[in-house]
């Protein structure tokens, strides 16, 4: 992604540097989960195909879809067909791409306060925390949650797109709130940092014992990695962050694609999303993580977790 205001979740990016110690050797508090997550399904045809090549030959254990893109059906299709894989909605309140936009899926007329001049979302997470009404907001996202169940996407959680539905403390409220109604996981993460944050890293701190009290997970970490084009060096900076991953359950960020004409014409990211297409498909990368005892593990197997969790705190 292309905009500084998505720093709310990729900003979250810290790993400490923990000895390695074999899985079965560890006691439950320390081991080690994580979630291979790719973004921005939907998107493109190319993201599409790059996606699924990930959940059918890699280790990408989870995907979430963007409804207002163009290429939703294509990917709720699939979906809808692979009931037994792991799939969430990228909450979408902004277009970032020059020539490739989208608008709402609710009725324009209904959301006013999400449009720009050309009447597609908001270029930029800014302007979304500028000029979105809240309530607008969340008609939109409700729109985006029942379009995809209208199409038989079997849903196991939420997310943002470029940290916008998580960009001011009623936004962020209003995304909790959906997924305790819709009873979905939501992207969450323990612990945001006040003096980074601010408000929002208060409000999160409410919220998560909100969450937690309703057995909804939240994260112990994410990881994000934007920077290196050349492959080797992108698969050793991801080797890099999964052994240094803690004990509890680390989200990592990734976007696949193909880096063909149809995603080079859309983003100057295809070279980065065809390398994290090719990581997590790599046989080294998954036999190293299964090597150091990591377990790979979905969103809904994390639901599943959070539930017992509170079952037996009760």
């Amino acid at each position: 992604m292309k905009r500084k205001m998505t720093v709310l979740w990729s900003l979250v990016l810290s790993c400490s540097f923990l000895p390695l110690v074999q899985a079965e050797n560890k006691k439950p508090s320390e081991k080690r989960y994580v979630i291979i997550h790719a973004d921005d399904a939907g998107m493109s045809h190319s993201v599409n195909l790059a996606t699924i090549e990930g959940m059918q030959k890699g280790i990408v254990s989870s995907a979430s879809i963007m409804v207002p893109c163009p290429w939703f059906k294509e990917f709720a299709a699939y979906a809808k067909q692979n009931p037994e894989q792991d799939f969430g909605i990228h909450l979408t309140l902004n277009s970032e791409w020059k020539n490739y936009r989208w608008g709402p899926v609710a009725s324009r007329d209904q959301v006013p306060s999400l449009l720009d001049e050309e009447n597609y979302l908001w270029d930029n997470v800014g302007q979304v925390m500028q000029h979105v009404n809240v309530k607008d907001a969340e008609k939109e996202l409700r729109a985006q949650i029942e379009r995809a169940r209208k199409f038989g996407v079997p849903l196991s959680h939420l997310d943002t797109h470029m940290g916008a539905v998580v960009s001011r403390p009623d936004l962020l409220e209003m995304y909790v709130n959906l997924g305790i109604e819709y009873q979905l996981p939501v992207l969450f993460v323990n612990n945001l940092d006040p003096k980074k944050y601010g408000v929002i890293a208060e409000k999160g701190k409410q919220l998560k014992e909100v969450l937690e009290k309703n057995g909804l997970p939240v994260l112990d970490e994410l990881v994000q990695f934007y920077g290196e084009p050349d492959y080797e060096k992108r698969k050793q900076a991801y080797l890099e962050k999964i052994r240094e991953l803690k004990p509890g359950v680390t989200q990592i960020i990734i976007h696949c694609g193909f880096n063909n004409q149809e995603l080079q014409n859309i983003t100057n990211s295809a070279s980065r999303r065809d390398g994290d297409r090719r990581v997590f498909t790599d046989p080294a990368v998954i036999k190293e993580v299964k090597d150091l005892g990591i377990e790979v593990i979905t969103w809904k197997e994390f639901h599943e977790m959070a539930k017992q969790k509170l079952a037996q705190a009760e």
